[in-house]
C-alpha cells in the first residue's frame, strides 16, 4: 500500500488513489480532537453513500489507552464501485393502440474527473406504426432519434458560496443536454435543450430541487400541407397554432417533497402509516420579456418579442400535492390523495406550451377515462385532433383506495377518483372548457374502480379497471350518471402501470 497525508489525515491506498483526497476530507463530520459523537458518524456514512465512485463505506473505532484518557482510533474505509458501464434497452410501445419498438445504448462513468462525478450519455432510437391517418399523409410511420447527456457533480457548484455553506446543504449539481428529431407524417420537429439544476436531501425526509435554468427550443422544419389545411389554417385550434411554430422556453424553477417515512419508505406501503407533501414552482419567460422590453425590440405579426426571429413562451406554473397512508392493520390500508395545479400564461404568450399543459384521465388520474380524455370541463372533445385540444391550465385530482393484501405478493386494490381540467380563458375551440366559480364543481368527474397489484418488492406491477360514474359532459339526463346506467364499452378503461398511483 502507499500512502499520503492531507491535511493531517494519513490517507492509505492501493496502486492508485482513485479519489481525490480533498473529496475524502470535505465528506467526514468529525476531526481529530472531537468528542465521539454518533450523529457525525452517521452523517458520515451518509455523506459517503452519496459517491457513486465508492460501493460500500465502513467505519471502525479501535480504543487507544494514552495514560488516563481514553481515546478512539477511528478507520473510514472505502470501496469503490465499478465506474465505467454500459447499458443496451429494447422496449416495445403502444400509443393508443399504435404498436412500435424502440431501443437504447447508454455509456456511464461515475468517476469522469476522480471527484465521484457521474458522466452519462444515452442514444435512442424509435420506430412507431400510426394508423386512422386520413388519405393525403405521404407515409403513416413516425421515427425518432434522440441523443442526450449529463454530468453529475457531487458538490455544490456555485461562485460566492462559502466551503462550509457548501458542506452544510451537500446539494449535487447536474448540467444536461438534450437532442430529439421526429419524423411523423404531419411533420418533422426537432427538440434541444440545456439544462443546469441542484438537487440536495434534508433531514432524510425532505428533498429539494432547484433549476436555475432550462432552455429549451423546438424547431418545425416542415409540416404537412394536409395538417396545416385541416387544422392549424383553420384558425380552430388555439394550442395548435402555438405549438406548431418554432419556439424557445426559458425557464427555472423550485420543487419541494417532504416523506413523513424519510428514508425507511419501502414500497408497500400498507407497512406504516405515513404522508407526502410535494410543491412545485416554475416560471418562464420574464427575464426575457424585460430585456425585450428595454431594448425596444419590435414585435412579430403575431404581437409577440422574439429572439433571433424565434418567439419565447411567457407563464407561471405552481402545483400541491398532498398524499397520506393510513394504516388499519398488517393487511389492510387507506391511501388519499388530493392535486392541484395552475399555469397562467401572460406577457408574450397567449397559452401554456404543449408539455407544460395538464391533462386529465389514465392510470394515475380519473380511472374511468383513458390518458388524455378527459375535459377540459365539459368539453366533449375532437377525435380528429389525437387529444391535442383536451388540455388545460388548471387541474384537479382526488382519489381515495382501500388497498389489502390477498395472497403470495397479490394485493386488491377499491378505489374513487375525481378531477377534471379546465382553462383560464374561454377559446371557441374547446366550448365548456373555461373555469368558472359557479359552475367547475359540476363538472368534476367521478369514477370508481378495482385494481389488482403485483408487489415484487422492488416494484409493483399493477392493472386497474376503472367506470365512469359522473360524466361532465351531460348536464342532466341518464348519461351524466353512468353509475346508475352502467354500459360497459362506454364507460370502462383499463390501465397498465408501474407503482401506485399516488
Amino acid at each position: 500500500n502507499d500512502s499520503l497525508h492531507f491535511k493531517g489525515y494519513p490517507i492509505y491506498y492501493k496502486d492508485k488513489l482513485y479519489l481525490r483526497p480533498k473529496m475524502l476530507t470535505d465528506n467526514l463530520r468529525f476531526a481529530p480532537g472531537n468528542l465521539y459523537n454518533e450523529q457525525d458518524v452517521q452523517q458520515t456514512y451518509s455523506n459517503f453513500g452519496r459517491l457513486s465512485a465508492l460501493k460500500y463505506t465502513n467505519i471502525r473505532f479501535l480504543e487507544n489507552q494514552v495514560g488516563d484518557t481514553a481515546k478512539l482510533d477511528c478507520y473510514v474505509m472505502l470501496t469503490k464501485s465499478k465506474h465505467k458501464s454500459v447499458a443496451f434497452e429494447v422496449e416495445g410501445t403502444n400509443s393508443a393502440g399504435d404498436l412500435g419498438a424502440a431501443a437504447s445504448v447508454s455509456f456511464q462513468n461515475r468517476n469522469l474527473f476522480r471527484g465521484s462525478e457521474t458522466f452519462m450519455i444515452k442514444f435512442r432510437g424509435a420506430y412507431e406504426v400510426i394508423s386512422g391517418l386520413q388519405a393525403g399523409y405521404s407515409n403513416n410511420n413516425y421515427t425518432e432519434y434522440g441523443v442526450e447527456t449529463s454530468i453529475n457533480f457531487p458538490n455544490f457548484l456555485f461562485p460566492f458560496l462559502s466551503s462550509d455553506y457548501k458542506r452544510k446543504i451537500r446539494a449535487t449539481t447536474e448540467f444536461g443536454l438534450q437532442y430529439n428529431y421526429q419524423m411523423r407524417p404531419e411533420f418533422l420537429r426537432t427538440m434541444a435543450s440545456a439544462s443546469w439544476s441542484y438537487k440536495w436531501t434534508q433531514r432524510q425526509k425532505i428533498q429539494h430541487r432547484i433549476d436555475l435554468i432550462n432552455i429549451g427550443f423546438l424547431y418545425l422544419p416542415r409540416i404537412s400541407e394536409k395538417f396545416k389545411n385541416d387544422f392549424i389554417n383553420k384558425g380552430q385550434s388555439h394550442i395548435l397554432q402555438y405549438n406548431y411554430q418554432d419556439r424557445l422556453i426559458i425557464n427555472m424553477g423550485y420543487s419541494y417533497h417532504y416523506n413523513s417515512i424519510g428514508g425507511a419508505i419501502i414500497n408497500n406501503t400498507i407497512a406504516s402509516n405515513s404522508y407526502s407533501i410535494r410543491f412545485n414552482f416554475e416560471s418562464a419567460g420574464n427575464i426575457m420579456y424585460a430585456l425585450s422590453k428595454a431594448t425596444n425590440i419590435r414585435k412579430n405579426s403575431d404581437g409577440e418579442y422574439a429572439i433571433l426571429g424565434i418567439p419565447y413562451a411567457q407563464y407561471v406554473k405552481g402545483e400541491f400535492d398532498f398524499s397520506k397512508n393510513i394504516r388499519i392493520d398488517r393487511r389492510n390500508s387507506f391511501a388519499f390523495h388530493i392535486g392541484m395545479g395552475i399555469a397562467v400564461p401572460y406577457g408574450n404568450a397567449k397559452t401554456i406550451p404543449f408539455e407544460k399543459q395538464y391533462f386529465s384521465g389514465g392510470a394515475n388520474s380519473v380511472r374511468g377515462w383513458t390518458v388524455r380524455d378527459l375535459g377540459p370541463g365539459s368539453f366533449v372533445g375532437n377525435k380528429n385532433t389525437n387529444l391535442l385540444d383536451q388540455s388545460g391550465d388548471i387541474k384537479l385530482d382526488a382519489s381515495i383506495e382501500y388497498r389489502s393484501k390477498l395472497f403470495w405478493k397479490f394485493q386488491g386494490a377499491i378505489f374513487v377518483d375525481a378531477g377534471n381540467i379546465w382553462t383560464i380563458r374561454d377559446y371557441d375551440n374547446q366550448p365548456g372548457g373555461v373555469f368558472k366559480f359557479d359552475k367547475f364543481y359540476k363538472q368534476i368527474a367521478v369514477a370508481y374502480g378495482l385494481g389488482l397489484r403485483l408487489d415484487l418488492d422492488f416494484f409493483i406491477l399493477r392493472f386497474d379497471g376503472g367506470m365512469k360514474a359522473l360524466n361532465p359532459i351531460y348536464e342532466k339526463g341518464k348519461d351524466r350518471y353512468p353509475i346508475i346506467h352502467p354500459k360497459f364499452s362506454r364507460d370502462f378503461a383499463f390501465h397498465f402501470a408501474v407503482g401506485y398511483p399516488f
